[in-house]
């Protein structure tokens, strides 16, 4: 699969509580969040078990929108009506289930309101619930390890924006890093922080393996709290790895033994090679495929520990 080309189109859209059909789920042109990116949104993934279609946390994703709505100073009411987590929750299983072949899910609150100008109090908002199968976020032939540079654009700061929350315009330092990535025959970019530390990936966090131990870059260094990053940690140190939570400079992470990222749409992506610098031997490293194969025995219910992160469909 070519990364980004061959998305698979569902047939309908959640919006503001109804079900609409994909080619009518539209905005005005002056829609305040088009014009200045005042949204937040999640990406969700959904997996196939012994049990039945199951999304892989869920309640945390959709409460971690909710958070950001906070943030952003948006309250949870679409098409007049106030939204629970619960209800929010309920509408993701809707939609879903409304549609086909789904392996991931994008929510999205926006400011909906047509109005210019920077000042968005009192502009209505607007929620979208999109299905669609994406495959493999990177390619096909990423598992083997891909290739990454160091982005001249920084990791946006606390001191300018949310980084803590999925923001919808914190995403374009991403978007320029990842078009950087690519004139560079990249397939993701590392982004650093405003004082030069490894911040993250421009939609994955970052793990770096040195001599048995497992380090990742620390909330403060402002990263987005990921909930695979999360989940990675939890399974770690559930066999029995060290994980650290600390700055990383680039020179701790290109002489690291093992890189890989993390996040909803990449799942554990391994990196061979930064900067044109080889990771470790430039093969996937033994922690890194053991921890992967971990998380896939998590997510698909093949281990009942992890039971407690499977929101399944039926």
């Amino acid at each position: 699969m070519q990364e980004g080309k061959n998305m698979e189109k569902t047939e309908k859209i959640w919006v503001d509580g109804k079900l609409v059909d994909w080619k009518d789920a539209k905005v005005h042109v002056l829609t305040h969040a088009l014009n200045y990116g005042t949204g937040v949104f999640e990406g969700i993934r959904m997996y196939e078990t012994p049990k039945g279609p199951a999304i892989f946390r869920l309640r945390e994703h959709m409460k971690r929108l909710l958070d950001g709505c906070k943030v952003m100073g948006i309250e949870p009411v679409f098409g007049g009506k106030a939204y629970s987590l619960d209800e929010l929750i309920g509408a993701v299983k809707a939609t879903i289930k409304a549609n086909g072949k789904v392996d991931y899910i994008k929510p999205c609150v926006f400011l909906s309101g047509e109005e210019v100008g920077l000042n968005p109090v009192g502009v209505p908002a607007s929620m979208s619930i999109t299905c669609i199968c994406m495959g493999a976020y990177l390619g096909s032939g990423s598992a083997d390890g891909i290739k990454a540079i160091t982005s001249t654009w920084h990791r946006p700061d606390n001191l300018c924006t949310p980084a803590g929350a999925k923001v919808n315009g914190t995403y374009v330092a991403s978007c320029l890093s990842r078009m950087e990535a690519a004139r560079q025959g990249a397939k993701e970019a590392i982004m650093l922080n405003s004082v030069g530390q490894v911040a993250e990936c421009t939609g994955e966090n970052i793990f770096a393996c040195r001599n048995g131990k497992i380090f990742t870059p620390a909330t403060a260094d402002c990263i987005l709290e990921g909930i695979t990053r999360d989940s990675v940690m939890q399974i770690a140190r559930d066999m029995g790895y060290e994980v650290v939570e600390s700055q990383m400079s680039r020179t701790q992470l290109v002489t690291a033994d093992e890189v890989w990222m993390t996040g909803t749409a990449a799942e554990i992506m391994p990196v061979t090679n930064i900067d044109g610098r080889t990771i470790g031997d430039g093969s996937v490293g033994e922690i890194t495929r053991k921890v992967q194969s971990k998380f896939h025995e998590a997510v698909s219910g093949k281990d009942p520990r992890y039971d407690r992160w499977l929101e399944y469909l039926g």
